[in-house]
């Protein structure tokens, strides 16, 4: 055991240092005054730098082959060895000049690409992004050989560990049919009905944010462990213990502020309900993005946009912005947090449209990555895909193949797991219905806490100790079944 206490040791400070690194980042997009940028910027480097040592000192490879061949572990400490062998084989497979080269291009692109969006300026930017590309079909070579998987599985498996292409193609292409025929009925449905009517502003910010706190209380949110800020684009972040969360505020629109306060305490309660025996251990850690997703989305898009909950929140919105008359009403609420439109932009989609997004995306990432579309060919490509999925076609890249960060920021492999986790949500939420009678009734209370006790139990004091396929088995007693998405889609917009 000798060798395997060292690795226990190791991870702790592993898991210290990534949790400073999270504080570090959270206060730079929060609180951190501007003239103190380059100071943070060799702060967080060098940090990472301590991080990246950690994970690829030649004495970690000896102990995890000693680890694993002494055996005598308890079930949780195996398959922590098992997430601590993984972590090892990403860091060591790619070579530290393609590490340096991977960031520095990436970077790059991305500062390139916060002047190429606005312009529509595909052709700029073109020779950066394909330099990222380039090194990224690298990485994934390189970790495909370590991996023992294909080039965009590699890729996949950083964000999804163990995620496999072919299977999520396949959910995804039954989805995508689903959706082409949904869409049209969803948007023939909501034309039959009377006009959604507006809710005006102006909304108190301070008002505002005094509503998501409220929304914060109601879902469990324990403020001894964590808080709410503001920056530019909402996040959940900061340390295992210290989880920060948060939002952004517009006057005219007091709705995108909360929603985003509940989908990001969504994450907050998963980092927060991670098991305290495990703390620092890797085996401790969210079971990959799409599951964390799906807490998220459990939160925001299964219960909070559902009907109990609305009607719970719609006299507390009228009461904290004075608002009086239909407007106000559950009904006219609901409808507006429903509201589905074709979309160009991924990010202003709503529930129905998103996937489609999503599932482009994957496609041509996926066939960037293999050499099945070269990377002049993808404005095409992504109209294409729009005109086919959604029914409409970008103006201009600025609303097209320009729109994400990921690309150019080096995220290749990321996007699946938007839709995976509105999936894995749809089917957490039918059963934990199941097992909690009084769930939706306690929702139309304004009280998630029986939502929340199920999601503990199954999946936040899960950590890692199943991988993901797993972890929704033994929580719903099945894998992913895509039927509950769509049962889910068609109850709440055509059965409204």
């Amino acid at each position: 055991m000798d060798a395997y206490r060292a690795l226990e040791k190791r991870f702790t400070r592993l898991s210290a240092v990534n949790d400073a690194i999270g504080i570090l980042d959270w206060d730079s997009q929060t609180m951190m005054p501007a003239g103190a940028a380059a100071g943070r910027a060799e702060q967080t480097a060098t940090l990472r730098v301590i991080a990246h040592e950690l994970l690829t000192d030649p004495h970690l490879g000896d102990q995890l082959g000693e680890a694993e061949t002494t055996g005598g572990l308890e079930p949780w400490q195996a398959a922590n060895l098992r997430e601590m062998r993984r972590l090892y084989l990403h860091a060591t497979a790619v070579p530290a000049d393609l590490v340096d080269a991977a960031s520095r291009t990436a970077s790059a692109c991305e500062m390139a690409w916060r002047s190429a969006k606005p312009a529509s300026d595909f052709d700029g930017l073109r020779p950066l992004l394909q330099a990222v590309l380039d090194t990224q079909r690298e990485i994934a070579a390189a970790k495909a050989a370590a991996l023992g998987c294909g080039p965009y599985d590699a890729l996949l498996d950083a964000y999804e560990p163990a995620g496999r292409s072919a299977e999520i193609a396949a959910v995804f292409d039954d989805l995508a049919i689903f959706l082409v025929d949904f869409l049209p009925r969803v948007l023939d449905y909501q034309a039959s009905r009377p006009a959604v009517l507006p809710l005006s502003g102006p909304f108190d910010l301070e008002a505002q944010r005094q509503l998501g706190l409220l929304a914060m209380r109601a879902i469990g949110f324990d403020f001894q462990r964590g808080r709410l800020d503001v920056s530019l684009h909402p996040f959940c972040g900061g340390a295992e213990q210290d989880v920060r969360l948060t939002t952004r505020y517009e006057e005219d629109n007091f709705t995108r502020a909360l929603m985003g306060v509940m989908h990001e305490t969504g994450h907050a309660l998963y980092e927060q309900g991670r098991p305290e025996t495990w703390r620092g251990q890797p085996v401790g850690a969210a079971r990959g993005m799409a599951m964390h997703e799906s807490q998220s989305l459990i939160v925001e898009m299964q219960a909070g946009r559902g009907r109990a909950f609305l009607g719970f929140l719609a006299p507390v919105a009228a009461a904290t912005f004075g608002g009086a008359g239909p407007a106000w009403t559950a009904d006219n609420l609901a409808r507006i947090f429903t509201q589905v439109r074709r979309s160009l932009i991924r990010v202003d989609a709503d529930e129905v449209t998103y996937p489609a997004h999503v599932i482009l995306r994957f496609r041509l990432e996926k066939a960037m990555i293999e050499g099945d579309l070269a990377l002049a060919d993808l404005p095409g490509a992504w109209n294409d895909g729009m005109a086919a999925l959604l029914g409409v076609v970008p103006p201009d890249h600025r609303r097209g193949c320009l729109q994400d960060i990921h690309w150019p920021g080096g995220a290749w492999g990321y996007f699946p797991t938007y839709t995976l986790g509105a999936m894995i949500a749809a089917q957490l939420f039918d059963t934990a219905q199941g097992a909690e009678p009084d769930l939706v009734a306690s929702l139309g209370r304004g009280d998630f806490s029986p939502l929340r006790r199920w999601l503990e139990r199954h999946v936040h004091a899960q950590g890692s100790f199943y991988p993901t396929p797993a972890l929704l088995t033994e929580a719903t007693g099945r894998p992913l079944d895509v039927a509950v998405f769509k049962r889910h889609l068609e109850r709440r917009y055509l059965d409204a």
